[in-house]
């Protein structure tokens, strides 16, 4: 945690990556807040007290510097106006603390992914693609350091093969949809980037690996099927890198520890912080490997001890210094850190176990060695299943008795996907519903 071979360095001189773990907040607005220009002036002012609560409580804990995202709403980049505007005042505000107080910090500007409003969904003809890109833009020339998303190309796949747990329909959906999509999304938001000086930050699978998660928690798919699609999320995650992002990455990414494993770019990781969003098995061992740590997102509302997102970096700040004085006093104290963080959790989820930093780099290997994005899917997948079966024979790790069989059976799927793309996309594409999908959008 807080060191990654390949670090960077924000605009008001955070170093990601650079020995330090940062607190990275996240809020949204309350339930039932309307959201347009008419209510805009009431709008701003809420996310920049919002900022300006958190600011203040770092400047009292004696913080060395934070990240501030700004995950749009729907609304704020549907108009891209509204979600300038509320940039520029978020900006406005961290402006004042680092000239008044020498706080270093950054927004990460967020967009959505609106271009699912089409059904079905387009990729590259999307008449909601120009506001998103607008708003990267704009956003990005108002004050945001950093600009990722969670995008969701091959989501329309991917929905139906998690609830009937078809893994070679996932593997078709991240691997060849997702990563088309993400090359034609990437190359822009990356010129973008480079145009305005901000930093391409990275993507994030939540759609997909985070789905599958929640899924699994609620009992509708096994955790060793949601445990794979993390690995295979990987993969097409690692594509925004490939086209020029250069972390860190966006929080509930997951796989961002792949991503740093294989890539060497910092990371920003969620984990017990963002059951304030949803449930996960997943609470300690997530901030294994975190240059950024992060609480997914709260409402802005009122609790005991003050307004939530101030209450959340407080959390985030202490967790950070907790690291950050591990890292201090050596290698061997932040390891020992480290190993508490992993084996808390490795043990009653597969989940977990297939983000703890040594299978994470048994998995990488797998997944380099592969000749595409295709390969390098199964090949990973294929590893992490050989260590949730070891794991369960020697004892180690907690699987109910009624996923055992998913082990082989996710196998036996994977074994039988052609490692030959194009026989791959022949034999897919027959079974693809055409009403939700649009292969001609993904060049296929």
């Amino acid at each position: 945690f807080g060191t990654a071979p390949n670090p960077v360095t924000s605009g008001r001189g955070l170093v990601f990556g650079g020995g330090r773990v940062y607190p990275e907040v996240n809020f949204t607005v309350a339930e039932g807040t309307v959201i347009n220009r008419a209510t805009l002036p009431a709008l701003a002012v809420a996310y920049a007290e919002a900022v300006r609560g958190i600011l203040q409580r770092a400047v009292e804990l004696h913080s060395s510097g934070l990240t501030i995202e700004f995950e749009t709403l729907l609304e704020m980049t549907l108009d891209p106006f509204i979600g300038v505007e509320l940039m520029k005042r978020m900006y406005d505000v961290a402006e004042e603390y680092h000239r008044k107080h020498g706080l270093k910090s950054e927004i990460r500007l967020t967009p959505n992914d609106t271009r699912d409003f089409d059904h079905p969904p387009k990729s590259s003809t999307s008449r909601y693609l120009d506001n998103m890109l607008k708003l990267f833009d704009e956003g990005a020339k108002a004050g945001g350091d950093l600009l990722s998303i969670e995008s969701v190309g091959g989501k329309e796949i991917c929905d139906d093969a998690l609830t009937t747990c078809d893994i070679r329909r996932v593997v078709f959906a991240l691997a060849v949809v997702g990563v088309r999509d993400m090359r034609f999304l990437w190359k822009q938001i990356v010129g973008i980037a480079r145009d305005n000086g901000k930093i391409a930050g990275g993507d994030t699978a939540c759609g997909f690996g985070n789905t599958a998660m929640v899924l699994a928690e609620r009992q509708y798919i096994p955790r060793v099927f949601a445990a794979v699609v993390r690995v295979i999320t990987a993969v097409r995650s690692l594509v925004a890198v490939e086209e020029g992002a250069t972390g860190p990455d966006k929080d509930c990414g997951y796989e961002g520890v792949y991503l740093k494993a294989i890539a060497g770019i910092p990371i920003s990781m969620e984990g017990k912080m963002s059951a304030c969003a949803h449930l996960s098995p997943v609470g300690n061992v997530a901030s294994a490997c975190a240059d950024l740590w992060s609480n997914e997102s709260i409402q802005n509302i009122k609790l005991l001890g003050g307004m939530s997102p101030t209450v959340s970096f407080e959390q985030l700040e202490y967790d950070a210094r907790l690291m950050n004085t591990a890292s201090g006093q050596g290698p061997s104290t932040a390891r020992m850190l480290q190993n508490l963080m992993v084996e808390s959790d490795i043990h009653t989820d597969p989940q977990a176990l297939v983000l703890a930093p040594d299978n994470v780099i048994e998995i990488s290997k797998e997944i380099v060695s592969g000749r595409d994005h295709l390969e390098a899917s199964v090949k990973g997948a294929q590893k992490a299943l050989e260590i949730i079966g070891a794991a369960v024979r020697e004892g180690s790790l907690v699987v109910p008795k009624k996923e055992l069989v998913w082990i082989d059976r996710i196998q036996g799927d994977l074994a039988s996907i052609p490692l030959d793309e194009g026989r791959f996309i022949e034999d897919m594409m027959p079974t693809l519903d055409t009403t939700k999908f649009d292969a001609r959008e993904y060049g296929l």
